[in-house]
């Protein structure tokens, strides 16, 4: 039986997708977020599918559509439901209850094992993987990309009905009517935790498979976390930023070592770098290009270091070390110098190409021969 639904309400769900992000192949996720009324949808892909990745993918979402569905149909995921009861009802975290609280919708759960109740989005993440992400996704940054998709979902929004005579886009004015007002400010889509850091001033996350750094200044202490969908974000006691991990995702051990807060702190007193844990962590170009300092120029070489890992990114500092040893220019002005020189942007331009009707200037070819009556004339030997 056809079923009639209500301008308005929206359902929720996620599929899976592979996507390339500057050449590195993730196995992601994406939100897929659909009104039955209209059938027009809309999607956001992520590394992961968490609660950080759905209050990310709907909050883009409705601040893209400039209002919020009164009414949101969802699985019922371990992100968001922590205990079914007997009843029907629900228990559910605290930070989807923060999130549909700012948002002010209401909030509907399928049945266990009864996805079909929410058919129209489930159809709905089959068209989005093979119309919006077949071929493979390639791209350099996957927020921009994000991005293009919701213009994608607009272009694809003016396709006619399967059943009805308009187009997604006319009957979507219906739903468009019936969305909430978005609040005032936008949902801070992250959660918060204190994490205990080990004698490197590092912690662990998702089961101590990630690790993170923080700074030599903050080891064995506690320290706060700001963790969203795609950052890691340690922070100090007035809550700014440390330093900003991008979010790993995946059952394996991975790391990721932000070195600034270290070579400032290791500038500060380098006599003691190879007494330290930190120095067995260095890459080995660093490490050889550090033996070769001499004890003078070694702070002012880590300062060097931590100078150009703060204007550039840190394996770009790290080329420059490796080319540093070539030369074994071991001190921080032939260091820096280096570096401007190899990270300089040269502008390239073409030649220009004259117009038939200038003319082209003949090929000079100079006379000494003036020059040497000169020279005769004031008793100088001829050239």
């Amino acid at each position: 039986m056809p079923l009639e639904h209500i301008p308005g309400e929206a359902q929720v769900d996620f599929g899976d997708s592979q996507f390339y992000e500057n050449g590195r192949l993730y196995d992601g996720k994406y939100l897929n977020l659909s009104f039955p009324q209209s059938n027009l949808g809309y999607l956001q892909l992520f590394k992961g599918e968490n609660a950080e990745c759905l209050f990310e993918g709907l909050r883009s979402i409705f601040e893209h559509i400039g209002g919020v569905p009164g009414r949101l149909w969802f699985d019922n995921a371990s992100t968001i439901v922590t205990r079914i009861l007997k009843d029907g009802e629900c228990n559910l975290t605290n930070d989807f209850l923060r999130f549909r609280e700012h948002y002010r919708f209401e909030a509907n759960f399928c049945n266990v094992n009864a996805g079909h109740e929410k058919g129209n989005v489930e159809g709905k993440v089959g068209y989005h993987q093979r119309n919006m992400l077949v071929l493979v996704p390639r791209f350099k940054s996957l927020s921009d990309f994000n991005k293009e998709l919701l213009l994608v979902c607009e272009q694809d929004a003016k396709r006619e009905h399967y059943r009805k005579e308009a187009s997604h886009e006319e009957l979507y004015e219906a739903d468009k009517l019936a969305l909430l007002k978005l609040p005032q400010e936008p949902f801070d889509a992250c959660k918060y935790m204190t994490v205990r850091t080990n004698g490197y001033g590092r912690f662990y996350l998702n089961n101590v498979l990630c690790q993170y750094s923080v700074s030599p200044r903050y080891k064995d202490s506690r320290v706060f976390v700001k963790i969203t969908a795609f950052e890691v974000i340690p922070m100090d006691e007035s809550q700014r930023h440390i330093v900003v991990h991008e979010r790993f995702y995946g059952d394996f051990k991975q790391e990721s070592m932000k070195w600034l807060p270290y070579f400032t702190q290791l500038s500060r007193c380098p006599g003691a770098l190879k007494y330290t844990g930190i120095y067995q962590m260095l890459p080995k170009p660093l490490k050889q290009y550090l033996e070769k300092c001499s004890k003078s120029q070694k702070g002012k070489v880590l300062q060097a270091i931590a100078s150009l890992t703060e204007k550039s990114e840190f394996k770009e500092t790290l080329v420059t070390v490796s080319s540093a040893l070539q030369y074994s220019a071991a001190d921080a002005d032939s260091l820096l110098s280096l570096h401007n020189r190899l990270q300089a942007k040269v502008v390239h331009l073409d030649l220009i190409k004259l117009a038939g009707h200038i003319p082209h200037l003949k090929k000079y070819i100079p006379n000494l021969a003036a020059y040497d009556r000169s020279l005769s004339k004031a008793g100088g030997e001829k050239c």
